[in-house]
């Protein structure tokens, strides 16, 4: 007669099945986001951000990361001062460090090795780079908490934190109405990619978006309508913007801006044409417009390799030359400019 043999519970399944969790310590939330969206494609990477120095030791003995990526340089407290933290306490005693540094100093990187780090980046690192480092020693990790039977128990409390602190954080940058960025992120995160553009030599193009005739909806159909129409425009604007480096976010009021780094004219047009042909094909009624009698957008596209001397003002006020281009060419359409520093049309863009 066979036997059957049972797999005992406390045993954890294979490393291979687990996540990676990244937890970020640096009071710069722009570059907190620079590495959610560089991680955002790894489907067994998780990412926490901690933006407050003073609370990363209690957020790390929370969250239990497999890999602390921690900034150096940081108001109140040094990042060194925090490995030497990490090392002392029981709970982060092994978990794997990776200095994040402004520039590459060996005194600096001799030092945080000696407190216990495990890897040194200069940041912001190459996208390929952080994340093979990041499996590397999240893997190694892993292996050595696979051996304890508390694992289990450890995933469930990870994941909890993980939704609740994400969606806290996630909020401080989001437009209560549309999902979208609100403006305030949009002008930290467009100047890291101004200065990545002209550090790299790169294009980058920017395109302010309208709802045509938006006053005429809201005269017609009610204010409650109105942030519908909003709420869907924003959607198809997120969908179209879809690559980790793009950013879409509500401008104000009817008005949205989308940052597009290292596309050139052309292929910033592609996406600002598609955007209309997207908010058209809604087929949201709209029998006060001007340019169809559904729904429709103006795009504004403005694109430039930035040198030193260049600002992204003028960018985006090339974007909003071009946006007021459009609404007068007939609306439901997109125009581009290459000139950043074109002198912006005087008064604002038609409704």
């Amino acid at each position: 007669m066979s036997q059957t043999h049972h797999i005992p519970n406390d045993i954890p399944p294979p490393v291979e099945q687990y996540s990676c969790m990244v937890l970020l310590v640096d009071d710069q939330a722009m570059i907190g986001e620079a590495i959610r969206r560089a991680l955002a494609q790894e489907p067994d990477i998780e990412f926490h951000y901690c933006g407050n120095p003073n609370r990363a030791l209690e957020i790390a003995r929370n969250v239990r990361p497999t890999v602390i990526l921690q900034d150096l340089v940081m108001p109140d407290i040094d990042g060194l001062t925090l490995v030497r933290q990490y090392r002392h306490d029981p709970v982060t005693k092994d978990t794997p460090i990776i200095v994040l540094s402004t520039k590459e100093e060996a005194t600096v990187k001799s030092t945080a090795f000696s407190l216990g780090a495990n890897d040194y980046l200069v940041k912001l690192p190459d996208n390929i780079e952080l994340i093979a480092r990041i499996r590397y020693h999240s893997k190694a990790y892993l292996n050595q908490l696979q051996r304890d039977e508390a694992y289990r128990a450890l995933r469930h409390s990870q994941q909890e934190l993980l939704d609740k602190n994400l969606e806290l954080a996630r909020l401080t940058n989001v437009d209560g109405l549309t999902g979208l960025n609100n403006r305030r992120y949009f002008n930290e995160f467009s100047e890291i990619q101004w200065k990545r553009a002209i550090r790299e030599k790169a294009w980058i193009s920017v395109l302010m978006i309208d709802v045509d005739d938006f006053k005429r909806y809201n005269d017609t159909y009610g204010h409650l309508a109105g942030d519908e129409v909003l709420m869907d425009v924003g959607g198809v604007i997120q969908t179209c913007a879809d690559r980790p480096t793009d950013l879409a976010a509500r401008f104000g009021g009817e008005e949205f801006v989308v940052v597009l780094p290292g596309l050139a004219p052309e292929d910033a047009r592609a996406v600002g044409e598609e955007m209309c042909r997207s908010v058209a094909q809604l087929g949201i009624t709209h029998s006060g417009s001007t340019a169809g009698a559904a729904v429709t957008i103006s795009v504004g596209c403005a694109s430039l390799v930035p040198h030193r001397g260049d600002t992204l003002i003028a960018l985006v006020n090339a974007a909003d030359g071009a946006l007021y281009d459009a609404k007068h060419q007939g609306k439901n359409r997109t125009v581009v400019r290459l000139a950043a520093n074109a002198p912006a049309p005087a008064g604002d863009a038609a409704d």
